[in-house]
């Protein structure tokens, strides 16, 4: 017997059909809910894990796609979106501004998002995966049809230094 898929996963399935993209949309039941469970469930990379990150730079909306090992920069994302500052999109602003949930923001379609920013080091990977509007669901594509979906301006907006999730927070 065939489900169909939760809403926001269809929206984002009829995106890539209307767009004629080259994607491909796969559900883990046991979910995906961070980047290290989406690379272990794909069996790639951390890097090759897409993270969007919705922000408020002043007044506007933007969406940082950020490699699953890296942390986005606020102040490269605020520069780049011309603003004064940048601070972490709340859930409600979230939900309003791309149509998905918290966990679940897919990096299209975003009705509600004019700046996209996209981090360059994600360009040197065959495929990433990036969520599809759901925490059971991710999407795989080559990152240039995803910087063509997003219509994302490719630039440095992560942190000097990888992130490790081993680390502990160093004493001052």
């Amino acid at each position: 017997m065939v489900t169909a898929w939760p809403e926001p996963v269809e929206r984002v399935s009829s995106f890539l059909r209307s767009a004629g993209a080259e994607a491909r949309i796969e559900e883990f039941p046991e979910g995906t809910p961070t980047a290290a469970d989406a690379a272990a469930a794909v069996g790639c990379g951390l890097e090759q894990i897409v993270k969007s990150l919705v922000l408020v730079c002043d007044e506007r909306v933007v969406v940082a796609l950020v490699p699953g090992d890296r942390r986005g920069d606020t102040r490269k994302i605020a520069r780049a979106a011309k603003a004064a500052r940048a601070r972490v999109a709340s859930a409600d602003e979230v939900r309003r501004a791309t149509g998905f949930g918290p966990g679940a923001v897919a990096p299209f379609p975003l009705p509600n998002v004019d700046v996209v920013l996209m981090e360059r080091s994600l360009l040197q990977h065959p495929v990433v995966w990036a969520g599809a509007g759901s925490p059971r669901h991710i999407v795989g594509l080559a990152p240039v049809e995803l910087r063509r979906l997003t219509r994302a301006r490719p630039m440095d907006v992560v942190e000097d230094s990888p992130y490790d999730s081993t680390q502990t927070p160093k004493e001052s």
